[in-house]
Formats: structure tokens, sequence, C-alpha cells
């Protein structure tokens, strides 16, 4: 609601003299419906306020924007990927971005290893459907992949099972040594 509100507010205001900024505006419901609030809004920031806006979206459908809009532009921050690997050169660049580095970005946040691998598979099913032109994809459902062949680390299992409610500060304290030495173990 405060999105909309803040977006309604600017609609009214804006005219060919002001400069808009939307970040990622519809994020706050359903994919298709936030994908349609926000070309709706473009479209209404391109011709109804003709104002100068920089409209920052994850909707790669938006990128189609400029072939029916004569003075709107794509343009994207470029990346260089090593492998599994992303570096943002905080370069603009012009043209739609050629894809989404949202997996990368979790693992940058420190994200744990199986969410990642949970969410690498599920990205990839989520693509073959979309390239089978399916209907609107299941977001939740539990990737054969993710669910059956990806095995936990000695690490996460351990984290997995303790129970900090349960533990006193020196069996906590003992906990967290453990993990350590684990991870050590691993690397």
């Amino acid at each position: 609601m405060v999105e909309m509100t803040e977006a309604a507010a600017i609609l009214a205001a804006a005219s060919d003299e002001s400069l808009v900024l939307m970040d990622e505006i519809g994020r706050g419901t359903s994919t298709f419906d936030g994908l349609a609030l926000a070309a709706a809004i473009a479209h209404h920031l391109h011709e109804k306020n003709r104002a100068f806006a920089l409209f920052a979206t994850h909707y790669f459908e938006l990128t189609e924007f400029p072939a029916r809009h004569e003075r709107a532009k794509n343009a994207h921050v470029s990346a260089v990927e090593n492998g599994s690997e992303i570096v943002f050169l905080h370069e603009i660049e012009p043209g739609p971005a050629s894809r989404s580095y949202g997996v990368q970005v979790a693992r940058l946040a420190g994200m744990p290893a199986s969410l990642l691998r949970h969410a690498a598979a599920t990205l990839e099913a989520l693509e073959a459907e979309r390239a089978a032109a399916s209907a609107q994809p299941d977001l939740f459902f539990q990737a054969p992949a993710a669910a059956e062949t990806v095995r936990e680390s000695a690490l996460e299992r351990a984290v997995e099972q303790l129970n900090p409610d349960m533990l006193s500060p020196k069996e906590a304290l003992d906990a967290l040594y453990r993990l350590k030495r684990l991870r050590q173990d691993s690397s």
C-alpha cells in the first residue's frame, strides 16, 4: 500500500520538468500484478507526465518498452561472470541486461549454500517452464534436484541440529567451537 500511495503521489505531481526515480515498482505483489503495474506506471510517466524517469526493474519484459515508446531507452549496470562468481563493474551501458544475477547476489550476501543450490535448481526448472511457454509457474514447488540429489554438508547438518534455546552458555560455546572445526575441515 505504501509503495502504491507513493507512486500515485508521484504520478499526480510529476511534469515534463520532473526527474522521477523508480526502484523496483510492483515488487510488493504477485509477479504478474507487479509487472502489469510497473508497465502501466512507466507508460503513464512517459505518455502523460512526460517526465524524465529512471526506472530500475527486474522485470525483463519491460525491456521491450523502448520498442513502443520513442523517448525511452534501456541501460544496465555491467557485470563480468567468472564461473559461478560475479563482479559488478559499476559502469552503465546502453541496452537491456542479458540476464539476471539474483542467485549470484544471494551468494555474495552470504546465503547458505544449501539454499543457493535449491534456488539454482528452482531457477533452472522455472526457466525450462518459461521456455516451454507454460502458464504462470509454481514458485514454491520442490525441485527434484534440490529435494533429492542435493546433499547437505556436515556443517549444515550440525547447524540444523542445534537448538539454541536448549543450550546452556557453556554448551553454546562448545557448539560454536565444533561448528568452527567443521568449517575448517570442509575448507
